[in-house]
């Protein structure tokens, strides 16, 4: 794999954390406003396209209101962003105690001011974010962690995601997230 291929997918795992830790600033929507595909007829290029697009016409103030429903809610979201949920059918459960060991393997805690689980979508893109830009090999490689980690149940969330009527942004994003995802397993078969 060429250092490209990995410091693209890093960048690409970087916004995905980003766009899933909280609702984006203006800051991010104008950085991602700003990128220019090189490939808009590629699956994932035209999905850029469509990120890009969209942004240009959101409102940070929309998109909080977003995320709150989706994400957070009264009691919780629309949808519950946790590995364990999406394997167990409730959190907490063994998937968060696996992942929280493959972590201490690779010297990664939770920020004590961290209010999330280590199996929230966004740490687990940044987990991944950072595994491929690791020097040398890890302990627990980036292949492992996707297949243990995310393929078994990432790409059902962001099916439930880009099904949601709750939001425009977040259904392309969910859109782009598939297509990403799906490139992925076929990265790491």
């Amino acid at each position: 794999m060429s250092d490209d291929n990995k410091i693209w997918r890093a960048q690409t795992y970087a916004l995905l954390a980003n766009l899933f830790a909280q609702a984006p600033n203006q800051t991010l929507l104008d950085h991602i406003a700003a990128i220019e595909v090189t490939e808009p007829e590629s699956p994932m290029g035209k999905q850029w396209v469509n990120l890009v697009a969209i942004v240009k016409n959101a409102k940070v103030s929309t998109l909080e209101d977003e995320y709150q429903t989706l994400f957070i809610g009264v009691t919780h979201g629309e949808l519950i962003p946790y590995g364990s949920y999406y394997q167990t059918g409730f959190l907490m459960e063994e998937p968060l105690a696996e992942l929280r060991a493959d972590l201490a393997k690779l010297g990664l805690v939770k920020h004590e001011d961290a209010a999330e689980p280590e199996d929230h979508v966004s740490a687990q893109c940044d987990v991944m974010r950072l595994l491929l830009m690791a020097e040398g090999t890890p302990i627990v490689t980036d292949k492992e962690f996707f297949i243990h980690h995310l393929k078994p149940w990432v790409d059902n969330f962001f099916t439930d995601l880009q099904a949601s009527n709750t939001s425009e942004f977040y259904q392309v994003v969910a859109q782009l997230a598939k297509v990403f995802i799906n490139m992925e397993l076929s990265e790491y078969r």
